[in-house]
C-alpha cells in the first residue's frame, strides 16, 4: 500500500537531537538552520537543507519556526482514577511528602470500572500528546493485588508505548510486606506478563527494602522483563547501585546521591561510545523536575550527573499525588531555569536521553522498530514544531504554549 510523503521545509532551527558522542561540538553540528523534513508514512525519508529537499506528495510551511523531535515521555503513572487535592495542599502547607498517599490512589482506581479507567487514561495520553509528547511509558502499580494490576497493564497496552509492571509500588494496607512481595514475584508477574515490556520497584523507606527491591527485579529480569527502579527520592538509600549492579535500563528520581552513586552510575557508561546498537548501554538517571518542585524536595543533581559522564533523561511523571503534569516542556523549562542545564542538554533529556532510558534510541527501520528522540532517516516520524524561532524560547518564555503542530508516527495530532 503506498504512503503519502509530506515536505515539512522552512524550518529555522532543526534540532535532530543526533548527538553522536554527545560532545559540545556533536551537539552544535545536530542544529540545522534553514532546514526540511520529509516524512514517508511513520518514517523520516529525508533531513537537510530546504534549498536541497526533494519533492513529496505535499508541503507544509514552517514558516521559519523551530521543529524538534516529539518529546519522549519515559516515566509516567497514567492508569489511576480518583483525587488528591487534599494531600497537596497540605505538602504546600508544610507536611513532608510519605509514600503512602498511594493507597488512597489505589482505593479509587479498583473502585473504578475498565470504561471510567480507559476514558480517563485516553484523556491523559490526547492531552500529552496535544502539547508535543509522541512517545509514551507508563507503570501499572495504582491496583496491588493481582486482578487490578493485570487490569491497569492490559488497559495501559492498548493506550501507550511501553507499559512497565510497578505492582512493587507500595505495600498494601493490612499487608504483611514479605507476603505481598512474594506475590508481586509470582501470581501478580506471571498476570501482568502479557502486556508488559519493563518491570519497576519503588526502593525506598515506607516502600520496599534493598532485599525485597533485589527479590522484585530478580524475578523479573528471570521472566524475561527489562528493569527499572524508583530509587533515592525520598533519601539516601540502594537504589541507585542496585540499579547499577543489575543493569537495570534507567534509575529515576535520584534526588538524594553521594559519591558513590554518581560513580556507580558513571562506571556503567564506561563502555559508552555513541547512539549505535553495538554501543554499550548502561543505566540513565532519569530526574523528575516537575515531581521534586511539588514534593518541595531538593532538585535531583542534574548538572553533577552529566559531568560525571551519565546519560540523564527528563520525565514528567505524571501522576495524582506527586506530579500531576504531562507536561515534558516544562519540565525542560524547570531543568534549564533551576537544574543549571543548558537548552540542547535538556531538549535532549527529554527526547534522546529519554529514548536512551527506554532503548529505544537506536531501531532497524526494515522491521518497523525505529528509533525515537532524535530526527534522522529511518527513524520514527516523530516531529514537533514550536511557536517560536528557537528551542531556547522553552525556557526564555517559560510556561508559554509554544507547542504549534505535531506528527506522531507520521500523523498530525495537533
Amino acid at each position: 500500500m503506498s504512503t503519502t510523503t509530506l515536505l515539512i521545509d522552512n524550518i529555522g532551527e532543526l534540532s535532530t537531537q543526533d548527538w553522536g558522542d554527545g560532545s559540545p561540538e556533536a551537539a552544535a553540528a545536530s542544529v540545522l538552520r534553514d532546514a526540511a523534513v520529509v516524512l514517508d508514512g511513520e518514517r523520516i525519508a529525508w533531513v537537510g537543507r530546504s534549498s536541497s529537499a526533494p519533492a513529496a506528495d505535499a508541503r507544509y510551511d514552517a514558516a521559519g519556526r523551530a521543529a524538534l523531535p516529539g518529546w519522549v515521555d519515559s516515566h509516567s503513572h497514567l492508569v489511576f482514577a480518583g483525587d488528591r487535592t487534599a494531600e497537596f495542599e497540605a505538602r504546600m502547607a508544610g507536611q513532608a511528602y510519605a509514600a503512602g498517599g498511594i493507597g488512597v490512589t489505589t482505593a479509587a482506581t479498583r473502585a473504578a470500572s475498565d470504561g471510567e479507567l480507559r476514558r480517563l487514561l485516553a484523556s491523559r495520553v490526547a492531552e500529552a500528546a496535544a502539547w508535543g509528547t509522541t512517545y509514551l511509558e507508563t507503570k501499572t502499580g495504582y491496583g496491588l493485588d493481582v486482578e487490578n494490576e493485570r487490569r491497569s497493564a492490559a488497559l495501559a497496552a492498548e493506550a501507550v508505548d511501553e507499559v512497565t509492571y510497578l505492582g512493587a509500588h507500595l505495600v498494601p494496607a493490612g499487608a504483611d510486606a514479605e507476603e505481598y512481595t512474594d506475590l508481586v514475584c509470582r501470581e501478580m508477574l506471571a498476570a501482568v506478563r502479557p502486556y508488559v515490556r519493563w518491570a519497576d520497584v519503588f526502593c525506598e523507606r515506607g516502600a520496599f527494602t534493598e532485599e525485597q527491591s533485589r527479590r522484585v527485579l530478580l524475578a523479573c529480569r528471570d521472566a524475561g522483563l527489562g528493569l527499572r527502579v524508583h530509587g533515592n527520592q525520598l533519601g539516601p538509600g540502594a537504589g541507585v547501585r542496585l540499579a547499577a549492579e543489575l543493569g537495570a535500563a534507567s534509575v529515576d528520581h535520584v534526588n538524594f546521591l553521594d559519591d558513590a552513586d554518581v560513580e556507580a552510575l558513571a562506571g556503567t557508561w564506561s563502555g559508552w561510545t555513541g547512539p549505535s546498537a553495538e554501543s554499550e548501554v548502561g543505566t540513565v538517571a532519569t530526574v523528575l523536575p516537575a515531581c521534586d518542585l511539588s514534593t518541595r524536595a531538593p532538585l535531583a543533581p542534574a548538572r553533577r550527573l552529566l559531568d560525571a559522564g551519565v546519560q540523564l533523561a527528563i520525565a514528567s511523571n505524571c501522576n495524582p499525588g506527586t506530579s500531576y503534569t504531562s507536561s515534558v516542556a516544562f519540565c525542560v523549562t524547570t531543568a534549564v531555569l533551576q537544574m543549571g542545564l543548558s537548552v540542547q542538554e535538556a531538549v535532549r533529556g527529554a527526547t534522546f536521553g529519554a529514548a536512551l532510558a527506554l532503548r529505544r534510541h537506536v531501531g532497524r527501520d526494515e522491521d518497523g522498530q525505529r528509533a525515537v528522540g532524535s530526527i534522522a532517516v529511518g527513524h520514527r516520524a516523530d516531529v514537533q514544531l514550536l511557536d517560536a524561532p528557537s528551542a531556547t524560547h522553552l525556557a526564555y518564555r517559560p510556561g508559554m504554549p509554544l507547542t504549534h503542530a505535531v506528527w506522531r508516527a507520521g500523523k498530525q495530532v495537533r
